[in-house]
């Protein structure tokens, strides 16, 4: 069993031993965020089943889903930068610590943003969409709701394990999590076994108790098995520590800033896409969700990056600091790169396992996220270099410039793009992916020069030491 005395954070020097350390540290965090996508794309794998409409009202309840959860994802993910640190600075109880105030936020925002889900029918109502669709919407969004909290403590858990070098038990649980979500899903979709048909809630539930599931795994996994046991997560528990939670909040709130304005323009893209019709919808949201399962890997290189560069800053290290940020970059980008290649040799098949080939207007939607995924091509590269080039910069506690860059870039550059190209040029849901593309490409730009600009510094933020 490795500790922290023992461990080889250090690893075996230069860029060869920094990009092995870094694939080791990524694949299964990579692995363990596909997963969680697989569960999404099976649930609408078996809602295109029940139509278009059906496709276009998960894709909208997503959306609803999806600025909640990131309101608390970038105040959990703040996790992995405080434990990393204190894992390199050999500090055992400031990785509890860091973990125990990650579960407190997701526990006090649970109750408001659990409540504001499930009204999100009349949120989309209110935004002009289809009463029919806002309806199915609202269904899905009843089940799915309650898998905001677990979901949440799953990141922090997750993060934790990930920062002493430990993540595969997330990916072990995540793996077995997929077939039973497709399995469950399937049953209360249709009815299966003498199960009631409970049609798109049927979907919510499934994957709400499936992420309740998963948490409840990785808690016991963290509390009960080695390495982890020897932190005692839930040691203490109650025991305040207001310094480090203002400290997880300075970091984690730009973060969730970050997050909501990088998710916001791909939302209000979604209700853009709404207004211009159902097959442009479900279009939109099968590219979308092909280009989040390629999006995971980069992810979780991100994630890797923020570790890696976390525990060069525990150590006091500036040079490794500077090879861990750019090893990671340098291969989000080399992926990413490959997968286009892959998605547009595939671009007219991929986009079938969404539709029903019974629906007559299959056909047409399919050709639609073909062409989408084509003009996705270079959006892909930028947007994984960007998440990569973020965790590195996560990793010296650097939040607040770059969410005033994801401002100016998603919001101020990119929703002006996405609207204009769409609707007074007249390009529709076509416009709106080149203005991703807009967008994407100035983040990533802005992200490596402040880590270029900070690691050339020798910037090192301040690590805790106080014992609790």
């Amino acid at each position: 069993m490795r500790t922290l005395e023992s461990c080889s954070d250090a690893g075996r020097g230069g860029w060869r031993g920094e990009t092995v350390d870094t694939i080791r540290l990524a694949l299964p965090i990579a692995l363990t965020q596909l997963g969680q996508v697989a569960m999404m794309t099976s649930d609408l794998a078996l809602v295109g089943r029940l139509g278009d409409k059906a496709v276009a009202a998960a894709a909208l309840a997503q959306v609803v889903l999806f600025v909640c959860f990131v309101l608390g994802m970038g105040l959990v993910s703040a996790v992995a930068p405080l434990a990393a640190q204190a894992y390199g600075a050999r500090e055992p109880r400031l990785v509890r610590r860091a973990l125990r105030v990650g579960l407190w936020v997701a526990a006090f925002l649970g109750i408001p943003l659990t409540a504001f889900v499930l009204q999100g029918e009349g949120l989309l109502l209110w935004l002009g969409q289809s009463p029919d669709i806002a309806r199915l919407a609202g269904d899905y969004l009843a089940g799915l709701a309650w898998s905001l909290v677990p979901g949440w403590w799953f990141v922090a858990i997750r993060s934790f394990m990930g920062a002493v070098n430990r993540p595969e038990p997330a990916l072990w649980v995540t793996l077995i999590a997929v077939p039973l979500n497709t399995l469950l899903a399937y049953v209360l979709i249709f009815g299966a076994f003498g199960f009631p048909e409970l049609g798109m809630t049927g979907a919510g539930v499934a994957t709400a108790l499936v992420n309740l599931g998963m948490c409840a795994a990785c808690v016991v996994i963290a509390y009960t098995q080695p390495p982890f046991r020897k932190y005692r997560v839930l040691g203490r528990f109650w025991r305040a520590d207001w310094p480090l939670l203002r400290q997880l909040i300075v970091i984690g709130a730009p973060m969730s800033g970050s997050f909501l304005l990088e998710y916001g323009l791909f939302g209000s893209a979604a209700v853009f896409v709404g207004w211009i019709g159902a097959m442009e919808l479900a279009a939109h949201q099968i590219a979308l969700q092909i280009a989040a399962i390629v999006f995971m890997v980069p992810f979780g290189i991100s994630m890797a990056a923020t570790v890696r560069v976390g525990h060069a800053v525990g150590r006091g290290e500036s040079a490794a600091v500077r090879r861990a940020g750019l090893a990671a970059i340098g291969l989000g980008a080399t992926f990413m790169a490959a997968m286009v290649v892959l998605i547009l040799l595939l671009r007219h098949d991929i986009p079938l396992l969404f539709l029903s080939m019974t629906d007559g207007a299959a056909v047409e939607t399919a050709n639609l996220a073909a062409s989408l995924l084509t003009i996705g091509a270079t959006f892909f590269i930028a947007d994984g270099v960007q998440t990569v080039a973020a965790g590195a910069l996560r990793g010296l506690n650097d939040t607040r410039i770059p969410m005033l860059f994801a401002a100016l870039s998603f919001w101020t550059i990119g929703m002006a793009a996405c609207y204009g190209l769409a609707f007074p040029a007249g390009l529709g849901v076509t416009g709106i992916w080149i203005g991703f593309t807009v967008s994407l490409i100035v983040y990533a730009s802005l992200l490596i020069w402040r880590f270029d600009l900070l690691s050339r510094r020798g910037f090192m933020p301040e690590v805790a030491h106080a014992p609790a």
